[in-house]
């Protein structure tokens, strides 16, 4: 498995994602993720997660924690790596430093690579030089033809080094399924570091020997790594493995067609289970950005999305992160789903993001109810702490304006919330729904001349009484949720303020 020189014998593809536990788990990884999900699945082969961690400074447990977690909720599940060990592990970098040391070694001791012993401030002297000159800055090959004697001196001496792979002054061209044919030339690049020692190997050299090691057959990744490929190409090259096939995938992009970052709003993942967005919405919002199939399906199940899926239809150019769409997709997705899944989804919030408030009642069968009456007027979990505060406050604060329906005198608005608490008062507890308080009401409507043929000025008073607000559920479905003792005293705090 070792030896670069034996060739790969695959039979499906094997694709990676390779994130650096670095930072929270953002959307356009998760997009990344999807893709080598749908990809793997779609022909078969497998999907790796490995966690790039050599950087110890940045590296935390807390963000690689947080990358395992989402992919979890996403329903992204691999089929090896952390958790899940097969036969091409370790899966983490910081437990791979002496195969990197073995490769790195092997560069060094053919001459493909070299110790460099400059300083920052000659680095930075090279840098300035070749600025001035109006090249494009790159290292000047100083330590490139050092002697055998002078390298072994100078670490003797233990002068501080990092490891350089000579650079061949050539163009290259590497194929990539989405792009087509992509072109550098690699005299601008100049001898790109690996390492910086023999245990501490940089991105560009050990993604490169994981990716042969773990037999990587396609790397699908953001365009944002494009610099990357040639300086990895020329480590294969260096090595003589052989070249998986690239695809770039397109930038999510903000509104302003900007590359989508914190000031567009919420990036992590978390910030979007925190919103109360489900993840069959975020997996079919993020396939869609930069992708879409042959017809114009929208929405799509995780299964429809596999069995749909094709590289070859990712687009170039940048996808638009519309949150307006996202919402829209959301809200598909709250009608769509059997009410058991999306409560269980909808518990599962409470228990981790809903905000911490005093509420009026607490409960799993309270929150249902509210969850049932409100679900076709909200996009998100987190509308209804917006939208719906009125379920859970202790007190209703409003404008007394606001119980008028047409404009109502305080006396007519009073005297029509003494007859909803008369009305309210003949229903006993046990009977207490919107049926029979629809049909009591509809039944004092018909009787009273005051209300015939103008339900409004009786109705209107109520729910707002009960609300608060100038849009809401009806006056009987709220009235149901709060319960008798809870609608009499709201409606008579608001006769206070007719």
């Amino acid at each position: 498995m070792d030896d670069p020189k034996t060739p790969q014998k695959l039979f499906a593809p094997r694709v990676r994602l390779a994130p650096s536990p670095t930072g929270w788990f953002h959307v356009g990884t998760a997009r990344t993720a999807l893709f080598n999900y749908l990809f793997a699945r779609k022909n078969g082969g497998k999907f790796i997660l490995r966690i790039e961690d050599t950087d110890k400074t940045r590296s935390k447990k807390i963000y690689e924690d947080n990358i395992i977690e989402g992919l979890k909720w996403l329903d992204l599940d691999w089929d090896e790596g952390p958790g899940k060990e097969g036969d091409f592990g370790p899966y983490r970098q910081s437990q791979r430093l002496d195969i990197y040391e073995k490769y790195l070694q092997q560069l060094l001791d053919e001459g493909k690579a070299y110790y460099c012993f400059c300083t920052r401030e000659e680095l930075e002297a090279q840098k300035q030089e070749m600025v001035s000159r109006g090249l494009p800055p790159k290292y000047s090959g100083k330590c490139r033809n050092l002697t055998e004697t002078t390298v072994k001196q100078y670490l003797k001496e233990k002068k501080p080094t990092i490891i350089r792979i000579k650079m061949p002054n050539t163009t290259l061209k590497f194929d990539d399924v989405i792009r087509g044919e992509v072109e550098f030339n690699l005299d601008l690049l100049g001898d790109i570091v690996i390492a910086k020692s023999l245990r501490e190997p940089l991105y560009n050299f050990a993604a490169v020997i994981d990716d042969y090691l773990m037999q990587i057959t396609h790397i699908i990744r953001g365009e944002d790594h494009i610099p990357n490929t040639p300086k990895q190409i020329v480590v294969q090259e260096a090595l003589a493995l052989p070249r998986p096939i690239y695809a770039h995938l397109p930038l999510i992009l903000g509104s302003d067609r900007a590359k989508l970052s914190k000031r567009h709003g919420a990036i992590a993942l978390t910030d979007y289970q925190k919103l109360g967005y489900l993840p069959e919405t975020i997996n079919n919002f993020l396939a869609l950005l930069g992708w879409h199939p042959y017809d114009e399906e929208e929405l799509m199940s995780l299964e429809e999305l596999i069995n749909r899926f094709e590289l070859e239809r990712v687009q170039k150019g940048g996808a638009i992160f519309n949150l307006q769409k996202l919402n829209w997709f959301n809200a598909q997705y709250l009608k769509k789903l059997p009410s058991d899944k999306v409560f269980a989804y909808f518990s599962d919030y409470l228990s981790n993001y809903a905000p911490k408030k005093d509420f009026l009642r607490s409960g799993t069968e309270y929150f249902k109810k509210i969850l049932e009456v409100e679900l076709l007027r909200i996009n998100k979990f987190s509308d209804l702490f917006e939208t719906s505060e009125f379920f859970f406050k202790k007190t209703i604060e409003y404008p007394k304006e606001l119980l008028s329906w047409k404009g109502e005198s305080e006396s007519e608005i009073k005297q029509a919330l003494i007859d909803s608490c008369s009305i309210l008062e003949t229903i006993n507890d046990e009977d207490f729904n919107r049926i029979n308080l629809q049909s009591k009401f509809y039944a004092f409507i018909e009787s009273n001349l005051s209300y015939q043929g103008n339900r409004g000025k009786l109705l209107w008073p109520l729910r707002v009484a009960l609300s608060g607000q100038k849009d809401s559920p009806g006056p009987f479905e709220i009235a149901e949720i709060l319960g008798k003792k809870e609608t009499l005293q709201r409606i008579k705090m608001a006769i206070g303020l007719a």
